[in-house]
């Protein structure tokens, strides 16, 4: 089996209406896309979300991974991870390489599961068929309020979560008290709350004057209370509050996640695929978890993740969100998404490959 092309390409999808999160507004979402193809005609496809910085990313593949690529067996994903990591490690790491080597592996792993026959989540071990899921939301709009995020996460609810997720920081800590006591009053005292600040906090003492703010509420865990480089700040506020601290949405390779865990920075990891290398690297930083029994939440993009979580032991959630909520919007270019039923469980896909077909014709209408 040999590679003969890859290719890759930025996508955009407009947003109805911004959306903000603590820090930063939104009114697009960008992609980049990679298609890795065979010889005998296999096709794997990886994505990742480009933050404004897709058609860099695609740029990287073709420029610079791609010809490291072509002639090579796509089965051989360790050994071509190495090669697109250290090829690049100069100027790479982290960041916008990495997204660009996760694309590649993330379509080599699709290619060698079509090959073998199999659905990717028992390729890699087939732990459960199905896995939770919780929906994510609570997002800033100019005209949301207290009483449209509670019709929010009632609708959550209805849908059948029983764990919920919401922004915080983008306010003073007494506003964002009332909305978190306004969604804890709306699920009721027996559900999950999940909090989720994008590093907003930039010291100690004021992430943790906030995160102890929202402790009546029990939430389970708050995402990011600090930015992801401040590793010995975020420890601090794991230590000094009475729910754990999440994190690893933008952090990369399992190095990274091993100090996280290693300095108590984190009790939950949530490694995204698209961004930390990869399935080959999301699964040596889920294995690495497991041996300390820290759970694994990943960030995003559950058509992908479930089949991840669903081969591993230590997974807790996937993260979901609704398209209507129009906040995260990939699903208009997924040919056969993937959705919870309504017990908030994803059943996982049983076709060969990752399970994430995309429509070629949504795609050509948001190239770019």
């Amino acid at each position: 089996m040999e590679i003969v092309e890859v290719e890759s390409f930025p996508i955009e999808i407009p947003l109805e209406s911004p959306v903000s999160f603590s820090n930063r507004t939104l009114t697009f979402r960008d992609h980049a896309i990679t298609y890795v193809r065979t010889a005998d005609g296999l096709e794997g496809v990886g994505y990742s979300l480009g933050y404004e910085g897709a058609g860099l990313v695609s740029a990287a593949v073709e420029s610079l991974l791609e010809p490291m690529l072509v002639g090579e067996d796509p089965r051989d994903t360790e050994r071509l991870w190495q090669e697109m990591y250290e090829g690049t490690v100069q100027i790479g790491r982290t960041g916008l390489l990495l997204r660009a080597i996760s694309t590649v592996d993330i379509a080599l792993w699709d290619v060698k599961a079509k090959a073998a026959g199999e659905p990717l989540h028992k390729l890699l071990g087939g732990y459960a068929d199905s896995v939770p899921s919780y929906a994510s939301g609570g997002y800033y709009r100019d005209d949301k309020g207290h009483e449209a995020l509670r019709q929010e996460m009632r609708r959550y609810l209805d849908e059948g979560h029983d764990v919920v997720k919401m922004k915080v920081g983008r306010r003073s800590v007494s506003e964002e008290v009332d909305r978190v006591a306004a969604v804890r009053d709306e699920i009721g005292p027996d559900r999950t709350l999940l909090l989720d600040a994008n590093g907003v906090w930039s010291s100690p003492p004021e992430a943790i004057r906030a995160c102890r703010a929202f402790e009546p509420y029990d939430p389970y865990f708050m995402e990011e209370p600090v930015m992801i480089d401040k590793v010995e700040t975020m420890a601090q506020v794991n230590d000094a509050i009475d729910y754990p601290v999440a994190t690893g949405e933008l952090e990369g390779t399992r190095h990274n996640f091993a100090r996280l865990r290693d300095t108590g920075a984190a009790s939950v990891l949530q490694p995204d695929a698209t961004v930390c290398g990869g399935i080959t690297e999301w699964l040596r930083i889920a294995n690495y978890a497991a041996a300390y029994d820290v759970p694994i939440a990943p960030h995003y993009n559950w058509n992908l993740h479930a089949s991840l979580l669903g081969a591993v032991e230590n997974g807790l959630w996937i993260e979901y969100f609704y398209r209507d909520m129009d906040v995260k919007v990939f699903d208009d270019v997924v040919a056969d998404p993937l959705s919870p039923g309504d017990d908030g469980t994803i059943p996982l896909p049983d076709t060969p490959g990752h399970g994430v077909p995309l429509d070629t014709n949504a795609l050509e209408e948001f190239r770019q």
